[in-house]
């Protein structure tokens, strides 16, 4: 099929190269403009732009597509459909319609649960023992199409975004190839209105953990929240990302370390801390962090 592709950051990466290794011709690639980025704050190309070059595809990168030239071009693509996955930018109605088959997104929940902007950290925030992937024709509506195929997955006890983020990507891929071979079959689901939920974009005032909280949330929020912006305490007056957790027993004052190898009590139960980053650091993993910063039994957090 003549496709064009939508996408941004990594998690859209593979959703392209999935659709270049099963032949299809892709028109151009829609990506959010380069931005600064580092040290030297120099414009850095988004992962799909930079992916897209290297496979010598045609990459647009609009600042916005509301504009009667940028849909008209657009529309000269003469495309059967857009892939969109992750793309940042809405969509005007005159873009939904322009391709032949219009305009199917790869959305990294079950829906509808979870619409919106950060499915991925919400699921695993709220403890959700499954989520998936769907692929849902698009429309005006933040995330509400009907959905042509959907597959699910368990989210493990210790599993972080990032995990889970990298797993859903591949899912999405590996779906939305299905779905182009087999789409003049397929039947579009109307989504339910019962079990809308929303996936709000993540505020990093969410971020500071409260060790008073039972330690299932407390596990939850620094695995949902690993590894942006990730969830943070202080340790001896130091800034400490936690980027890795497990539950684990014991009971105590909230916030203080019960041992030598950071088991922390909560308000209710207690975690273990995996991997930590301290400010201007590397993450380390848990006994890489201890060695350069003792951390004994009795410290508060």
């Amino acid at each position: 099929m003549r496709i064009v592709f939508m996408g941004t950051p990594d998690f859209s990466v593979p959703v392209l190269d999935a659709l270049v290794a099963d032949g299809h011709d892709i028109a151009a690639v829609y990506c959010q403009p380069p931005r600064p980025a580092g040290r030297g704050k120099k414009d850095r190309p988004t992962p799909v732009h930079a992916r897209a070059t290297e496979l010598g595809l045609e990459v647009r990168h609009p600042v916005s597509l509301k504009g009667a030239d940028q849909q008209a071009e657009f529309a000269a693509l003469g495309a059967d459909v857009a892939v969109v996955v992750a793309y940042g930018l809405i969509l005007p109605q005159a873009v939904l319609d322009a391709p032949h088959h219009g305009c199917l997104n790869i959305h990294a929940s079950l829906l509808p649960r979870w619409r919106g902007a950060a499915p991925i950290h919400r699921a695993i925030m709220a403890g959700d023992a499954e989520t998936g992937v769907c692929i849902m024709q698009m429309e005006a509506g933040l995330d509400t199409g009907p959905v042509l195929m959907r597959e699910a997955t368990a989210i493990g006890s210790e599993e972080t975004t990032a995990q889970l983020h990298d797993r859903l990507s591949d899912m999405g891929a590996a779906l939305i190839v299905q779905a182009l071979r087999r789409l003049p079959e397929l039947t579009a689901d109307v989504q339910p209105e019962e079990g809308v939920t929303y996936a709000h974009k993540i505020d990093k005032a969410e971020a500071r953990v409260d060790w008073t909280r039972p330690a299932a949330e407390v596990d939850r929020q620094i695995r949902g929240l690993s590894p942006f912006p990730g969830a943070w305490c202080e340790i001896d007056g130091q800034r400490v990302k936690l980027l890795a957790s497990r539950l684990t027993d014991g009971t105590g004052p909230a916030g203080v370390v019960l041992d030598d190898s950071l088991r922390v009590a909560c308000g209710d139960g207690a975690v273990e801390l995996l991997r930590l980053q301290r400010a201007g650091k590397g993450a380390q993993d848990r006994e890489v962090f201890l060695n350069g910063f003792p951390v004994g039994a009795g410290t508060q957090l």
